[in-house]
C-alpha cells in the first residue's frame, strides 16, 4: 500500500481535517488526521493493520502494545495480522499504565503500535510501560508519522505514511497569532 492510497482512505472517511488544531502533544497544526474516522470501517482497519503487520513481521513481536485511545483499533488489527495478542496501556492519574489484567514479562518482544505519531511522546511513554515490566521493545509502527526526526523514538519505526505537516508551540503558532480559534479533536483533553 502506497502513502497516497493511505491518505485516500483518510480523505474518503473525512478524516484529513484542515483548520487550527491542538494536538495531543500540545503542539498546534493546520492539519489533523482523525484516524478514528478511518478505523471505524472494518475493511479500512483490517487493510491498514495487515499492511503494518506485513511490514513489521521480521521483528518477531510476541505482543502488540498500544496507547489508549487512538492506538487501540489499529493495534488490535496489527496483532491479528501478526497472530499475536494485542493489549493497550491507558492513563491513570495522568500516567500510562497496564490495567484490566494486562501483563508483560521479560520474555515478551513488544511492538508499540499507534495511529499517528507527531513528537513521539506517547510512543516513548508506551515503550517505557513495557520496559518497566522487563519486556523487550523491538520497534514501533504507525499509520502516519507526521514527525520530522525519526531518531526521536530511539526505536525502529515503520509508518505507512511520512507526512511533513508543520506543528508549532502555541507561542510560535501563526494561526494563534492570526487569532484563529483552536480546536482539540483528539482523545486527550
Amino acid at each position: 500500500m502506497e502513502p497516497g492510497e493511505v491518505l485516500d482512505l483518510f480523505r474518503k472517511a473525512g478524516a484529513l481535517l484542515e483548520g487550527h488544531f491542538r494536538l495531543s502533544s500540545g503542539l498546534h497544526s493546520a492539519q489533523y488526521l482523525q484516524s478514528a474516522l478511518v478505523l471505524q470501517y472494518p475493511e479500512f482497519a483490517t487493510m491498514l493493520g495487515q499492511v503494518l503487520g506485513d511490514r513489521t513481521r521480521h521483528l518477531d513481536a510476541t505482543v502488540v502494545l498500544s496507547p489508549a485511545l487512538g492506538g487501540i483499533v489499529v493495534g488490535q488489527e496489527v496483532g491479528r495480522a501478526l497472530g499475536v495478542r494485542a493489549i493497550f496501556a491507558e492513563r491513570q492519574d495522568g500516567t500510562l499504565v497496564l490495567r484490566r489484567g494486562f501483563a508483560l514479562t521479560p520474555a515478551d518482544r513488544v511492538l508499540v503500535v499507534e495511529d499517528v505519531i507527531t513528537t513521539g511522546g506517547s510512543t516513548r511513554e508506551t515503550a517505557a510501560v513495557a520496559e518497566a515490566c522487563g519486556a523487550h521493545v523491538i520497534g514501533a509502527a504507525a499509520i502516519i508519522d507526521r514527525g520530522s526526526t525519526p531518531a526521536r523514538l530511539n526505536l525502529p519505526l515503520q509508518a505507512l505514511v511520512q507526512l511533513d505537516v508543520p506543528a508549532y508551540t502555541p507561542d510560535t503558532c501563526p494561526l494563534c497569532a492570526a487569532q484563529v480559534p483552536v480546536v482539540k479533536p483528539g482523545s486527550r483533553a
